[in-house]
């Protein structure tokens, strides 16, 4: 760090993304990517005439992206916040509802930890219970900033929409944030209870369902009033902060939805067949609602599993904290790429035994 940074940037521990190497061709299952392209509409939609209208500012207000929106999700379009990726939605929530300091689990997506450093805001970690659940019961009456991934990574696992509502409603005074970036995979939104609840807000991607993570693109439904603090942050911050080509991107996905319905059918099945097939060489694989699965083996330790499958060309996720250092976190990628990933295993498994 320079001499002239704050002391709050100086001990902020920065959130680490998933590799993005380039050195060789590799299977890619450590950053929850689909394996699908996005719809053709989206794809032709994408060019030369739009390319040449990147030398134009884009609609700061999204107004095309937010009424599709609405209509998908049966809201208005004053309930629909739209951001450069669903960080930038967590990020303002941080800033705008963290005054009396925030709760989220202690395994979770880790900007959470970021963003209230970064907005010098107390936070407090809550366990997992012991077979890696979110104990709802401890978000009761906290009046503080709620924040719960739901399904929750790296876990997987996902909270019944019943419980939600009982944390929603015991926090009448505060914000509660449901990061719902894997629900599409087989979980259960809230987005419905934003018109229940005005502390509701329900933070949505395009990066792992609508196959755009590439294109940044994120949003939020909500109270009016929510999201007209979003906004404000957005306008006091960057106002053209969805370009052009994403919002085109965007609302096209909107139209082609079957599409993307499809592909998450496709990756469900596909996980269901790896979870199976790595029960079958005795891992440990929690239950998930996503497009990954978290898992570990008895006979070798997350990172040596880790390091063997990159050595072989795939790539998984591993994190380091002691509870959860011997699981990896593996998307769901193709069927044939999950069959060579459990191949693969399977070599590293028998030469572990041999050793």
């Amino acid at each position: 760090m320079s001499k002239y940074s704050s002391e709050i940037l100086n001990s902020i521990k920065a959130y680490t993304p998933g590799e993005q190497p380039r050195d060789k061709k590799y299977i890619k299952l450590n950053t929850n990517e689909s394996p699908y392209p996005p719809s053709k509409g989206v794809i032709e939609a994408i060019n030369k005439s739009e390319i040449e209208d990147l030398r134009l500012y884009c609609d700061p207000e999204c107004k095309r992206l937010k009424e599709l929106l609405s209509d998908a999700y049966n809201v208005r379009p004053q309930n629909i916040f739209v951001s450069n990726g669903s960080d930038d939605i967590l990020n303002f929530a941080f800033m705008a509802y963290g005054k009396d300091g925030a709760v989220f689990p202690d395994i979770t997506y880790g900007f959470y930890s970021v963003f209230a450093e970064l907005h010098n805001i107390k936070y407090e970690t809550v366990p997992l219970t012991d077979d890696f659940k979110i104990d709802t019961g401890m978000y009761l009456n906290r009046n503080k900033l709620i924040v719960i991934a739901n399904p929750n990574a790296p876990t997987g696992i996902d909270i019944p929409l019943e419980e939600i509502e009982k944390i929603i409603k015991s926090n009448p005074q505060s914000v509660v944030l449901i990061d719902e970036a894997y629900v599409d995979f087989g979980g259960e939104s809230c987005a419905e209870l934003t018109e229940k609840y005005d502390n509701l807000l329900c933070v949505h991607t395009y990066s792992k369902s609508r196959s755009m993570a590439g294109a940044r693109l994120g949003f939020a439904i909500a109270n009016e009033e929510i999201i007209k603090d979003l906004e404000k942050i957005k306008y006091s911050t960057n106002p053209y902060n969805i370009n052009r080509l994403t919002q085109i991107a965007g609302a096209v996905a909107i139209t082609e939805d079957d599409y993307y319905k499809e592909n998450c059918k496709k990756i469900i099945q596909t996980r269901e067949y790896t979870a199976n097939a790595l029960k079958e060489l005795n891992f440990t694989v929690l239950p998930s609602k996503t497009n990954f699965l978290f898992a570990k083996s008895d006979i070798i330790s997350g990172e040596d599993f880790y390091l063997k499958l990159k050595d072989r060309g795939v790539l998984v996720r591993h994190f380091g904290s002691e509870r959860i250092k011997d699981f990896n976190r593996i998307t769901i990628g193709s069927y044939d790429e999950m069959v060579k990933f459990i191949e693969i295993t399977k070599q590293i498994l028998d030469e572990q035994r041999k050793a």
